[in-house]
């Protein structure tokens, strides 16, 4: 059943997969708030995290942009959205948390694979015996996906924790200039500008900085590629997310747990600020 799945969407343009992509990660964000509250925003930005991390190894080809780009962006992009509807309507400390939580996962999820793929292979012989041929290229896929260059790891997990502190920051700072009642702005401001900085620190980390430092010079990009391909190719799908995102912060007033929604409310009438319209 999924391999027909995968083929019927191979078979669709590249850009209808973009917007499928798009409205199932976006819904999937209120569909978890009803039910589980602030838990589980915070399972999403986990899952968001760990995906993101597996899908950038895969890339794909659009008609709008010259040169292949990597995955992963719409579901890592998406944790902004999720980190913003937790400042909003939890607080600051409560997306704080939750960043701390989404890197936890990441580096848990490694070593977990990394001792997975610590045992020992079976043999071409010991898997006929056991009538487990299945399982004999499985151990190489598991290390295709799960075993990333360090600098990969450890440049995802800095950009990460930079970038999901910063829109924290500049979510804050953007309500302190325009007031409560201007969600959209401190939306998208903050998710405009953190998607950036995440691509920059990832991007000149990864593939300039630590390959540099460590003499691998075959994997040292040019500036220009650095800038184009990796900053910007992918940045274009985050600043669309983030200008998309503020509706669906609204809305998710909407989906809070009645409790939740009740405290959000009650900050602001004690603070003296108008509730966010929706």
């Amino acid at each position: 059943m999924f391999a027909d799945l995968v083929a019927g969407l191979n078979a669709l343009p590249t850009e209808t997969v973009l917007v499928l992509e798009l409205v199932l990660v976006f819904s999937i964000i209120p569909l978890v708030l009803r039910p589980f509250g602030a838990a589980g925003i915070f399972i999403f930005i986990a899952v968001g995290i760990i995906a993101a991390n597996v899908q950038v190894l895969k890339a794909a080809t659009f008609s709008f942009y010259a040169a292949p780009i990597p995955l992963g962006t719409v579901a890592f992009s998406a944790t902004y959205v999720a980190t913003d509807v937790l400042t909003e309507y939890y607080g600051r400390a409560t997306a704080r948390k939750a960043v701390w939580f989404g890197f936890s996962a990441m580096l848990m999820m490694t070593v977990m694979m990394i001792l997975a793929m610590g045992y020992k292979p079976m043999s071409v012989e010991e898997a006929a015996a056991s009538g487990m041929e299945w399982a004999l290229p499985n151990a190489d896929h598991i290390a295709a996906l799960y075993m990333p260059q360090a600098t990969l790891l450890i440049a995802g997990l800095i950009s990460y924790l930079v970038s999901q502190f910063n829109d924290i920051f500049v979510f804050q700072k953007i309500r302190s200039w325009t007031g409560r009642d201007n969600l959209w702005a401190r939306a998208c401001g903050s998710t405009a500008v953190s998607a950036l900085v995440d691509n920059t620190v990832f991007s000149t980390l990864a593939w300039m900085v630590f390959p540099w430092l460590l003499g691998q010079k075959d994997q040292v990009v040019e500036l220009n590629t650095l800038i184009f391909t990796y900053i910007l190719g992918t940045y274009w799908i985050r600043l669309a997310m983030a200008l998309l995102e503020a509706p669906f912060i609204y809305a998710a007033r909407w989906f809070l747990p009645d409790a939740d929604r009740e405290a959000y409310e009650a900050r602001d009438k004690d603070s003296g600020e108008r509730p966010v319209a929706a």
